[in-house]
């Protein structure tokens, strides 16, 4: 930023320019202070700028990037320097994103590959998954380890990702079916447990039983807590017979449900007394901020107070926006106590000793024409008239300045 000055300047009216390759280009206005001042200011978002490239090409190469990603943002960057509001090398940076981006595009041609070989890698995983399990269901005669390795080649195959959508509903049938088959199995070598289904279905009795009794509850953690401990114990428990288990299951969802519900309409009413709350903050900040201190300190003091009074009737905020709200509120606070307390210190117009001698020197021209209106001298009454019309002028002027 130290030779911002080569590619940019600000006019006498305060139009600030950047010079290119193609010509100078305007690129905003700077009111606030020096021409110096004003181009660090632009220069200063041109390293924003910069800032960023670095970014992407870091992150880039690294690896830690998706180089699609980063090619989609090298073009978006791209695109906006024609615009960009900025003092600095901006056809270096153009350049400097032209190079990375074709870095970017070969290492995006790179992952499109390596993205190919995992498909066909995940191809011939989901393959030797589907063929275990047709082995697990013609041959297996341990129930429950069977049963639970078919639950971790179901976890397994949810991790498998990138298989064409035809293949993989194939495979899926593949698997699917042999599951099914299994589980006919298992079934028929089961059908004699009736005892073991009925000592199940009393469980889930119990379990429905104090799910309805919670679910009116306004202990909102400890019971969604319990609630969640009752389902774990739920999928723990053995399955009762078809229909039973079905039954039991809806009146079990059903008291979770109504739990639930109620309390995410609590929750949501809450919100939006909060967001609410935080709307009047935001129109009382606002207003605040609004307030022109230097016209009248002690109005603005008076008004300020009316709002702070609001402020503390207004209610409770989200706690990620209570601390801006207060800290923004706190600098409108001090700006008036400054200007207040200015205003303690600063004499009275009254007492300014230039201004008294200018009224008393406004007080003779006046008494000087009248004199001239009574003598009836045309001549007199012109040049007093003339007279006090400036000095009257040169009293007001000083009283406006104060």
């Amino acid at each position: 930023m130290s030779d911002w000055a080569a590619f940019g300047r600000v006019d006498a009216d305060g139009t600030v320019y950047v010079k290119t390759a193609t010509g100078e280009r305007v690129v905003g206005s700077w009111q606030a202070g020096t021409p110096a001042e004003g181009l660090a200011h632009f220069a200063r978002r041109f390293a924003d700028l910069v800032t960023e490239v670095d970014l992407i090409e870091a992150r880039l190469q690294s690896g830690a990037a998706d180089a699609a990603h980063s090619l989609s943002s090298i073009r978006r960057l791209r695109g906006s320097l024609a615009e960009a509001h900025a003092v600095g090398d901006l056809d270096g940076l153009a350049a400097r994103l032209d190079k990375l981006g074709t870095v970017a595009e070969e290492k995006a041609s790179e992952a499109r590959a390596a993205r190919e070989a995992a498909r066909g890698e995940a191809l011939a995983h989901k393959t030797a998954l589907a063929e275990e399990a047709e082995r697990l269901a013609a041959e297996s005669t341990g129930w429950k380890g069977a049963g639970d390795r078919f639950k971790e080649i179901l976890e397994e195959w949810k991790t498998i990702r990138g298989i064409d959508k035809k293949a993989d509903g194939e495979l899926w049938k593949r698997y699917a079916a042999a599951r099914d088959t299994f589980a006919r199995r298992r079934g028929a070598h089961f059908a004699s447990l009736d005892s073991q289904r009925k000592q199940a279905q009393g469980r889930k009795e119990e379990l429905v039983t104090e799910a309805e009794t919670l679910a009116d509850s306004t202990e909102w953690t400890a019971t969604a807590n319990r609630l969640k401990e009752l389902m774990t114990e739920w999928k723990a428990a053995p399955r009762a017979a078809k229909d039973a288990e079905q039954k039991l299951w809806e009146k079990f969802r059903a008291a979770q449900d109504a739990f639930f519900t109620r309390r995410s309409e609590v929750f949501s009413a809450r919100d939006a007394e909060l967001k609410g709350n935080l709307e009047r903050r935001q129109e009382l900040l606002s207003a605040a901020e609004a307030i022109d201190v230097d016209a009248d300190p002690r109005s603005a003091q008076a008004r300020l107070r009316e709002i702070q009074a609001q402020w503390h009737d207004s209610g409770r905020v989200p706690r990620d926006s209570a601390a801006g709200l207060d800290r923004r509120l706190r600098a409108v606070e001090d700006r008036v106590k400054a200007a207040v307390d200015a205003a303690w210190r600063r004499p009275e117009p009254s007492a300014n000793p230039l201004l008294v001698q200018m009224r008393e020197q406004v007080a003779e021209a006046e008494q000087r024409l009248e004199r001239a209106r009574t003598a009836g001298d045309a001549k007199r009454i012109r040049e007093a008239e003339q007279a006090l019309t400036a000095k009257r002028q040169f009293l007001a002027l000083a009283e406006q300045s104060g």
